[in-house]
C-alpha cells in the first residue's frame, strides 16, 4: 500500500489524526504523525521536527494538505511539489478557488483539490490510490 504524509496547522490536529487513522484502517502507511508533537520551544526542536516532516514528505507516496495550513504545511506542499508526489488538497469551504486568496500552486495539475466534507477528501483518496496499488 502506498504511504501517505498529512500537512496542516495545529489548530486541525484532530482532523489530521481522523484522516490518518482512516488511511491507516484502510491499509495505507502514514510515514509521520507530527500531531504528537508539542509546539517546538527551542530551535534544536525545531531542527528535529523539520527534520523528521521533510523526510516523511520524501519518503510519502502522496500528500494531503489540509487547509487552512500554516507556513510549514506550505514548505511542506513546496518539497511534494518539487519531488513530483500526487498532492491532495482539502478546503472545507472552497477559499481555495477564491481568485483573491489563492495561492497559485493549488492549481498546479499534480494537485488534486476536494471540497467539502472530509468524507469526501477520503472518499476521493481512497478512489484514486486503490487504483494504483
Amino acid at each position: 500500500m502506498s504511504k501517505f504524509y498529512v500537512a496542516s496547522s495545529f489548530k486541525n490536529k484532530e482532523t489530521v489524526r481522523y484522516v490518518s487513522q482512516h488511511l491507516k484502517d484502510k491499509g495505507f502507511t502514514h510515514t509521520y504523525d507530527w500531531t504528537q508533537n508539542e509546539r517546538a520551544s527551542t530551535l534544536e526542536n525545531l531542527e528535529k521536527i523539520g527534520d523528521q516532516e521533510r523526510n516523511a514528505v520524501l519518503e510519502s507516496d502522496f500528500v494531503i494538505v489540509i487547509l487552512p495550513a500554516g507556513k510549514g504545511s506550505h514548505i511542506e506542499l513546496g518539497i511534494a511539489l518539487g519531488q513530483g508526489k500526487k498532492i491532495y488538497l482539502y478546503s472545507p469551504d472552497g477559499e481555495v478557488n477564491n481568485c483573491d486568496t489563492t495561492s497559485t500552486f493549488y492549481h498546479l495539475p499534480e494537485v488534486s483539490k476536494c471540497v467539502g466534507t472530509i468524507k469526501n477528501l477520503l472518499e476521493k483518496i481512497t478512489a484514486i490510490e486503490y487504483v494504483f496499488n
